[in-house]
């Protein structure tokens, strides 16, 4: 049978894991450049956005054209999107390290 205070310290136990997951995930910082670092994206193991960078030479550069801020726009897309893809390896990481290596479907 199950004892009820064993079952509560266990669950006090997974709450202070998961407080200290999502501590160690928000001061987590990871960074990702497109365009040969012309646009740099800058965010958390939560996946905030902290901080987008764009080079003044890539604005310079820009003639007005269509195209010219289309391919901007896909320089920002691509430095998010992976800075994401850092974050959301970061998380898993710290996941699977605080549950010691147990292996959980969809997690692992």
């Amino acid at each position: 049978m199950l004892n009820p205070l064993k079952l509560a310290e266990m669950l006090s136990q997974a709450n202070q894991m998961q407080e200290e997951v999502q501590r160690k995930l928000g001061d987590t910082v990871v960074e990702a450049s497109s365009g040969g670092g012309a646009v740099t994206a800058v965010m958390n193991g939560k996946k905030q956005l902290l901080k987008l960078s764009i080079d003044p030479a890539a604005v310079m550069s820009l003639s007005g054209s269509q195209a010219d801020v289309e391919m901007l726009q896909d320089l920002i897309l691509g430095a998010v999107n992976e800075a994401g893809r850092k974050a959301e390896d970061v998380i898993k990481a710290s996941v699977q390290g605080a549950l010691g290596g147990l292996k959980i479907p969809g997690l692992s």
